[in-house]
């Protein structure tokens, strides 16, 4: 199920699903996910917005990867994945999106059910 979040301190409608994502993740507020988006960019020598540096910031907290298959017409969604996940926490990435998942329920701004995830981290117990 979706459930509107904007963390953003001032309710800003911008580019920031990373930033958004990893509070929810990390159970941080945005300003401190912010700083670990630039901490890990800068161990990166690339910006945070690329999956593979948010990524190395959810590995290096607990988390790990996995791949989905992004193959249509049989296209599994972020609904489709929530159906199937209904306990845990995970951080799914669809090449240019980035939205939490916590216990079948779905973290955004916006209603990005319908989108196509390629990758998820799951937060390890």
């Amino acid at each position: 199920m979706f459930i509107k979040y904007q963390p953003n301190p001032q309710n800003k409608k911008t580019d920031d699903c990373v930033i958004r994502a990893l509070t929810k993740a990390l159970g941080v507020d945005w300003d401190t996910a912010s700083i670990y988006a630039i901490v890990q960019q800068i161990r990166d020598s690339d910006i945070y917005v690329k999956n593979y540096v948010w990524g190395n910031l959810l590995l290096r907290n607990g988390f790990t990867k996995h791949h989905l298959p992004d193959t249509c017409p049989d296209c599994y969604t972020i609904k489709d994945f929530c159906e199937d996940n209904k306990m845990g926490m995970y951080v799914l990435g669809t090449g240019d999106h980035v939205v939490t998942v916590v216990d079948g329920d779905y973290y955004d701004s916006f209603d990005s059910g319908e989108m196509i995830p390629i990758v998820y981290y799951r937060k390890e117990a």
